[in-house]
């Protein structure tokens, strides 16, 4: 795939991404159809053994590895946003994405990519601060990781920097009309129609690098499973970003 913030559809391959190690899904389902794995690297979920868990299984089966990382907060899972000043967000997320590298490492494998999770995800298409803390964290052996996000100030700061930039989109959440997503207490936020959520995935897939499903969404592995039949059916490789 492309390394800017603009996908090739003419190519006709796209990734298909996937929480896991959250501990609330079948993780080695979602890993049998997914090409991306967003690894929870302990602060809002998961802990260093199933990290080292899903690593392998996820070595296994080719799939790519990325930092799913988050404030400190697993009593509300990471959705809550947080005051948190730029150098100490900066070191949990060096710590989160030295967590899972040496997860990665016990299987011969690396990240490959950092995404935030929850309220930083939504935090960091906003505040400056707080993408330059993400961007200054995910940092192995001198390079930046890639960025899984969507468009705001962390892809556009990440760009900017020369790091590149994988743009998602998610078939099973709901979109304002500002392109954002609904909050999930919204009616329409989070969606559970199996076929609905399947055509969506080929709608966002000629716009995005990656299409992502919730691993917390109960029925997650149905959805993972339906999206990547339709988007086989309408002729997308899938494959890692």
């Amino acid at each position: 795939m492309t390394t800017g913030s603009e996908p090739a559809p003419a190519e006709r391959a796209v990734d298909l991404n996937a929480d896991l190690g959250e501990e609330v899904t079948d993780d080695a389902a979602l890993l049998a159809v997914v090409t991306s794995a967003n690894v929870a690297c302990g602060f809002h979920a998961g802990h260093p053994a199933l990290m080292r868990e899903v690593c392998a299984e996820a070595a296994r089966r080719g799939v790519a590895i990325g930092a799913q990382v988050s404030y400190d907060d697993r009593e509300n899972f990471g959705r809550i946003p947080r005051e948190v000043p730029y150098g100490r967000l900066r070191e949990q997320i060096a710590h989160q994405v030295g967590e899972l590298a040496d997860a990665a490492a016990r299987s011969g494998v690396e990240v490959r990519y950092v995404k935030p999770h929850g309220a930083l995800y939504h935090r960091v298409l906003d505040d400056e601060e707080q993408a330059a803390a993400v961007l200054d964290g995910s940092v192995l052996d001198g390079s930046g990781l890639p960025v899984m996000t969507m468009p705001g100030v962390l892809q556009e700061k990440a760009a900017a920097a020369g790091r590149r930039v994988l743009h998602e989109g998610f078939p099973d959440r709901g979109y304002g009309p500002d392109g954002r997503l609904l909050p999930r207490h919204r009616a329409g936020a989070v969606l559970t129609d199996v076929a609905r959520i399947a055509r969506r995935a080929v709608e966002l897939a000629a716009q995005v690098h990656s299409v992502c499903v919730h691993g917390d969404t109960p029925g997650a592995v149905a959805h993972a499973q339906a999206v990547r039949r339709e988007l086989e059916r309408a002729g997308y490789l899938l494959r890692s970003c």
